[in-house]
């Protein structure tokens, strides 16, 4: 048997790749631009290889070095197709579909993944993704789109995300998405019922209670917009029918004698955003929230990872992780 390895782009602070990780995937190099979201991946899992700069360039310069990499995977921006903004796609300065397709042609991986937001389904990129399914098709890849929903796979959080995987003609069987996990996904009281109690606080057992559906979406924004609060005033106001006060990131948790809504800390966030406690967010309040609310959730990845080793098992000489 042989490992799988892979190279990331757009890393961010690891959730893509920490659920490919768990898949089976070992990172020979790990992209990101962002410092912050650099440190984080360095704390973790310095053996990632971590390079940090604008990714077009490193392309230019080291792709190379990479041929032959099982996977190509990246969560590439999405500002380009939100519908937070205007959503430019190819017109935006942002886009880095162009340079994931180079980085393909290069690296010749036997497998590509790409994530991004739903807004990418949206009837005016139907031309958009028929070209990117073009130039990975012209360089031997079938590639499939398809929306998945992060609380199927048992992240508290309603996250939409589209993926789209191809795998290269004549190296492994067909990529079929995971189905849904059986089992309940957990409300945000049982999800951080331990962790707001921490601190000693009464009322969080009737906070829990009271928190009895899962998340919201997480909303990161960007270094030009958004700060430490949980998105938008819709976004802030599903949090507060879960009794939670959205307008900033707590730095620890509600203590004994606490009235009112609650906040989220960067902790709590990242176990709705689906990160094991024992991964290290670093930096600041507002940076290390942008890196979780920016994040990829790592069960999905995982699930979505397992599938594509099982194709790539079927070409034989490869392990799939449980």
């Amino acid at each position: 048997m042989i490992g799988l390895t892979s190279v990331e782009i757009c890393a961010g602070a690891g959730g893509q790749a920490l659920g490919l990780e768990q898949a089976g995937f070992e990172h020979v190099a790990a992209v990101e631009i962002d410092r912050h979201a650099c440190n984080t991946l360095r704390e973790n899992r310095p053996e990632w290889n971590v390079f940090e700069g604008d990714v077009v360039r490193w392309i230019k310069d080291h792709a190379a070095e990479y041929e032959g990499v099982d996977l190509v995977a990246g969560g590439v921006p999405c500002p380009p197709f939100s519908k937070a903004g205007k959503q430019l796609g190819a017109a935006d300065e942002r886009d880095l579909f162009p340079a994931m397709i180079d980085l393909v042609r290069i690296t010749r991986p036997k497998a590509v993944m790409i994530e991004n937001v739903r807004g990418l389904l949206d009837p005016v990129f139907d031309d958009y993704r028929e070209s990117v399914t073009e130039k990975l098709r012209a360089l031997g890849y079938s590639m499939q789109w398809k929306l998945l929903q992060a609380s199927d796979y048992g992240v508290s959080q309603l996250r939409p995300r589209v993926i789209a995987v191809g795998v290269r003609k004549g190296v492994g069987g067909t990529f079929t998405y995971p189905e849904p996990a059986p089992e309940k996904t957990a409300t945000v009281g049982e999800l951080l019922r331990d962790l707001m109690s921490a601190e000693g606080w009464e009322g969080a057992d009737a906070w829990a209670d009271r928190a009895d559906r899962i998340a919201p979406t997480l909303v990161g924004g960007s270094k030009k917009h958004g700060g430490p609060d949980l998105g938008p005033t819709r976004a802030r106001r599903a949090w507060a029918e879960l009794g939670v006060n959205g307008s900033t990131i707590a730095e620890r948790a509600p203590e004994p004698g606490f009235e009112g809504d609650p906040r989220l800390t960067v902790r709590m966030a990242a176990r709705v955003q689906g990160f094991p406690d024992d991964w290290q967010i670093t930096g600041a309040k507002t940076n290390a929230y942008r890196q979780v609310g920016n994040a990829f959730p790592p069960p999905v990845a995982k699930a979505v990872g397992v599938q594509i080793a099982t194709a790539l098992a079927a070409a034989g000489g490869v392990s799939v992780a449980a």
